[in-house]
């Protein structure tokens, strides 16, 4: 159980160059009564509040009165990529996956009228819990029991996601399955060459490898598209227990072993060696969190699939950072955010990629 005096409150005062108009969201929340019936309390005064913990879309609280609260969730500012960013497909995923998945919000309303905050939004529930980014609260730092059960809900919950009958809630448009691998490594290339501020000789060379090193056939499933540990809130009373997945907007149809890789990506594990640990967005030197071969034992067996090619998908994965990373720090560049986290993220490109390219070794 969380301690009495450790808030999980991640919100902080709204980024000055991140604000929304808080008389319209309130004027046009309030409208919506007669037609969302289950947003209530709307018609209370508003205060907004602002969900730090990002590095894309932008996720504020809408606080009425109080007493009842709910989440808005926006593209970043200044222009995106196509097909990023898609805060329509995140609603169209979340207004009906909580019905077969526990873990997903609720997403009540979208709002494709860019006059009342600037650009396309949607409106969904508020979950409450921890969120581990990347450093341990002090009360977990030796509960080596809870970080292993943490990595372990993780597994399961991923399991479980990729079992959803997707065509039983109306999603199966929402990706093509046929060729998905192939797009995958020439849409993120493509990806690279509009975001990159330098040439890097080992992100074509991953790209060469990935394109000779595609496996073939496999499952097809819902796939997150961006599975890792920040964007998992776990219950504040028993952290083992999964509360909350977030951040679906790349949400697809696709090979299920993407969403493996993703999460082996962005994994630490006590002997990475010292460069990746830099980089890492998770705590790291923990012992009890599952080592990325135990991650993959676990999920062969929760899924009964026996996984090969698994060095695939984690250099796809890393290479899929390595650009998500780089389009953060050109939007940074250009000045379309202000946010100085993004200030130094061109040195991570380099070490990204190099971890990938030891993979293919």
């Amino acid at each position: 159980m969380i301690p009495n005096d450790y808030s999980t409150d991640d919100t902080i005062p709204v980024r000055k160059d991140e604000e929304i108009n808080e008389k319209q969201i309130a004027q046009y929340i309030s409208r919506l009564k007669m037609v969302e019936k289950d947003l209530i309390g709307t018609d209370l005064p508003l205060k907004v509040r602002q969900f730090g913990g990002g590095a894309a879309n932008l996720t504020y609280l809408l606080n009425f009165g109080g007493k009842h609260e709910y989440v808005l969730r926006r593209p970043p500012l200044g222009p995106v990529a196509k097909s990023s960013h898609d805060m329509g497909r995140e609603y169209k995923v979340l207004s009906v996956l909580y019905k077969k998945f526990p873990y997903a919000p609720r997403a009540f309303h979208f709002c494709n009228n860019n006059d009342v905050i600037g650009s396309n939004f949607f409106i969904m529930e508020r979950k409450n819990g921890l969120i581990i980014r990347n450093k341990l609260p002090d009360f977990l730092k030796d509960n080596y029991e809870i970080t292993r059960s943490i990595s372990e809900s993780m597994v399961d919950c991923l399991v479980e996601l990729h079992n959803v009958d997707y065509k039983h809630l109306g999603l199966e448009n929402l990706g093509k399955p046929e060729g998905f691998l192939t797009r995958q490594v020439e849409g993120w290339f493509n990806r690279w060459e509009k975001a990159k501020t330098s040439d890097l000789i080992e992100m074509h060379n991953i790209y060469e490898w990935m394109r000779n090193n595609i496996p073939s056939g496999g499952k097809h499933s819902l796939i997150h598209n961006d599975y890792k540990l920040d964007n998992m809130m776990f219950d504040s009373d028993n952290p083992k227990k999964m509360v909350a997945i977030f951040d679906w907007d790349m949400c697809t149809i696709g090979d299920p072993l993407s969403d493996l890789g993703a999460l082996l990506a962005y994994w630490s594990q006590e002997d990475d060696p010292e460069y990746l640990k830099a980089i890492s967005t998770m705590p790291i030197n923990n012992p009890g969190f599952l080592t990325r071969e135990l991650i993959v034992k676990r999920y062969e067996e929760k899924s009964k699939i026996k996984l090969s090619n698994i060095n695939f998908y984690q250099v796809l994965g890393l290479f899929r950072l390595a650009v998500i990373v780089a389009q953060i720090y050109i939007r940074y560049v250009r000045k379309q955010t202000q946010d100085q986290r993004f200030a130094g993220l061109e040195k991570v490109i380099p070490l990204l990629a190099r971890r990938a390219l030891e993979l293919t070794q």
